[in-house]
């Protein structure tokens, strides 16, 4: 191999024309519309232009001066993570219009982790995420869109935005759809979607009976939402606001009111500022390379360990940092989680469900403490046009008082010292693993290995209750060929 392709290649992109930053219109206000100006402007494109007022374009003046938003979200049936997205795609739209500004809500996939877990349905979860990146990137380029609304609300649906904005690069920001409300049973109380989970475990070993399965079944989840605790939705969720790629407390706003009634008059609010922060964005030209760094890449791994939050967040920073050509790498990965402990006592292994951290200030007042504790940085651009400290400063101070609600624990007094992420290495991983250590299992762990050479072969015999009868013997599950290659689809298993 030559020196010359030996070299590491840098991402390329067809380049648009646009508009360059900074010029002014006749009336010295900044053009906007500056890569939708090739087709809205001039006679070169008339056909493009009569489908444009065919979609709704209301006049001449509309058609030339107006930037286009695409606001992309990953809607559909059949799922509480994205049923209600949507509707909150209409308030961005009107909220576009006030700013005098063109929305053009469009839609793209998603899969239900919840609903794929332990079937063969998963196997499409991984591949989803690219089919959305790849959607979005697609409709921004051959559209001609100035800026891009995106709102993701299941796990894979987060990554895959950030995979098409980088690739565009034009301005761009993340809704959060919102974390669901906690479900409710009578004989067991706060409850949530890992319960159905548990609860099938201990009815698979005649520890729970079937009525009491079928309750926690169906009140588990109460409305829409993503999974209610930190899980992958909410770990992405989380650690994207540090690094910039949402307004402030996009992350802990739930998707509904308490009741699951309605959709939360917070969210909607939000719905409405990203209007007026995606003009921000445009008129200082806040581009999403910009706000995907090395140092907002390490606040992203940071509030991860914090949170408690998913092995999966590996997975997709390394594709992120990728995608902006940063080098970042699992050994970076594992050098911030030796630094950084975890305090967050949420679900699945602690007791609070992320929709409860509203009651604390939210990720605000999570960040402004962790800045203050230098487990982040604070100096970094963000899609309000301010640095990541000027968005939280004047949020409220965790309240530490135990006892209260202490769902963020002192730094020096956490769940656990270092951050509970681990890079594995050696001969059964040369390359590389990931583990999930909160530190409730101690650090050492001998056991016999049972070995499986699918998931399903692993579920099936959990199912019978052939696994653990003995509760005196140590056993390490082994499920063999369910890599990318072996799978396919990289499908995880709670």
């Amino acid at each position: 191999m030559s020196a010359e392709t030996s070299q590491k290649e840098t991402s390329r992109f067809l380049a648009f024309p646009c508009i360059p930053h900074g010029t002014l219109k006749a009336d010295k206000t900044p053009v906007l519309n500056r890569w939708s100006a090739k087709i809205t402007n001039g006679h070169e494109f008339p056909g493009a232009q009569a489908m444009l007022y065919a979609a709704g374009v209301e006049n001449e003046k509309q058609m030339t001066g107006a930037p286009q938003i695409g606001v992309a979200t990953m809607w559909f049936e059949g799922n509480p993570c994205n049923m209600h997205l949507f509707d909150l795609g209409r308030t961005v739209k009107r909220a576009l219009e006030e700013q005098e500004f063109i929305g053009w809500q469009y839609n793209t996939i998603g899969v239900s982790d919840a609903i794929t877990m332990g079937n063969q349905g998963m196997r499409f979860s991984l591949q989803s995420r690219e089919i959305i990146a790849d959607s979005l990137e697609t409709t921004t380029f051959a559209q001609h869109h100035d800026a891009c609304i995106a709102i993701p609300g299941c796990d894979k649906n987060m990554p895959g935005c950030v995979l098409a904005i980088l690739r565009h690069n034009r301005p761009s920001l993340l809704i959060y759809g919102g974390s669901i409300q906690p479900g409710h049973s009578e004989k067991r109380g706060t409850i949530n979607i890992s319960t159905c989970f548990e609860a099938l475990g201990a009815h698979s070993y005649g520890q729970m009976e079937t009525a009491d399965l079928e309750d926690i079944t169906r009140h588990a989840c109460p409305g829409a939402g993503a999974c209610g605790g930190m899980y992958t939705a909410n770990t992405m969720a989380t650690s994207l606001e540090a690094m910039g790629l949402m307004l402030p407390n996009s992350s802990t706003t739930t998707a509904t009111t308490a009741d699951s009634s309605a959709s939360s008059p917070a969210k909607l609010r939000e719905c409405v500022q990203a209007a007026e922060a995606i003009r921000v964005l445009m008129e200082k030209n806040i581009c999403p390379r910009d706000l995907v760094t090395r140092k907002s890449l390490e606040n992203a791994v940071a509030v991860v360990m914090v949170m408690g939050g998913s092995t999966n967040a590996v997975l997709h920073y390394l594709a992120i940092a990728h995608a902006a050509d940063i080098d970042f790498t699992i050994d970076d990965i594992q050098k911030i989680a030796d630094k950084t402990p975890m305090l967050a006592d949420l679900k699945p292994s602690g007791k609070y469900m992320v929709s409860e951290l509203a009651k604390i200030g939210g990720m605000k007042s999570v960040m402004k403490y962790l800045i203050q504790a230098k487990l982040v940085h604070g100096d970094i651009m963000t899609v309000t046009g301010n640095t990541l400290w000027e968005n939280v400063k004047n949020a409220a101070d965790l309240n530490f008082d135990p006892s209260g609600e202490v769902m963020i624990k002192k730094v020096e007094e956490p769940v656990k010292k270092t951050g509970h992420i681990r890079i594995l290495k050696g001969n059964l991983a040369p390359g590389g693993a990931v583990a999930k250590i909160t530190g409730k299992e101690g650090t050492e762990f001998t056991g016999k290995a049972m070995v499986f050479d699918s998931e399903e072969e692993l579920v099936r015999r959990l199912e019978n209750g052939e696994i653990g009868r003995d509760p005196n013997e140590k056993t390490v599950l082994c499920v063999r060929y369910e890599g990318p290659k072996g799978g396919p689809g990289m499908d995880p298993q709670l």
